[in-house]
């Protein structure tokens, strides 16, 4: 194929699946960095916008009585 020439390869059909059972599908080029789709998915079920913050709590197992 001659350069610039797309083909139906160039992109993938991908489906992200939360916890709750919903599902998103993206269609990203083949090459496109995941992380670009993580924050895609992160804004659109997350509803964040710049500048929000992500509260991160250590998971605590077993304990002393």
């Amino acid at each position: 194929l001659a350069e610039g020439v797309k083909t139906e390869n160039d992109h993938i059909n991908l489906k992200v699946a939360g916890q709750d059972g919903s599902v998103v599908q993206f269609k990203i080029k083949r090459h496109t960095p995941l992380s670009k789709l993580m924050k895609a998915y992160c804004e659109r079920q997350l509803e964040m916008e710049d500048e929000d913050t992500i509260d991160v709590f250590q998971q605590q197992t077993g304990g002393k009585c």
